[in-house]
């Protein structure tokens, strides 16, 4: 899926990602459960339309430019997380 629902707790996230090889792009954003199928199709389609050369473009460039990352520990192990830019400490939520 390419954009969906993601319920964590008692909050709902709106989560967008795409395969931007060798990375995954995410966009992630609290807000309310919407019906996301329509759009999740049409994210799907422009990809197979595009035959995914943008995703791949951007992420060639992707390991040009990122610099920053994060270790998360698991109950299944370490997790590297990269980011172009430091993720902020402190949370509005």
């Amino acid at each position: 899926m390419s954009n969906f629902n993601w319920k964590v707790g008692n909050s709902n996230y709106q989560i967008l990602r795409t395969g931007c090889f060798p990375y995954i792009k995410y966009h992630c954003s609290r807000k309310e459960e919407e019906d996301l199928v329509i759009s999740d199709r049409f994210m799907r389609i422009i990809k197979i339309v595009n035959l995914g050369i943008p995703c791949l473009l951007y992420g060639l460039a992707a390991t040009q430019l990122i610099k920053h990352e994060e270790i998360v520990y698991t109950s299944k192990g370490s997790v590297i997380i990269y980011f172009l830019l430091p993720e902020h400490k402190g949370s509005l939520y």
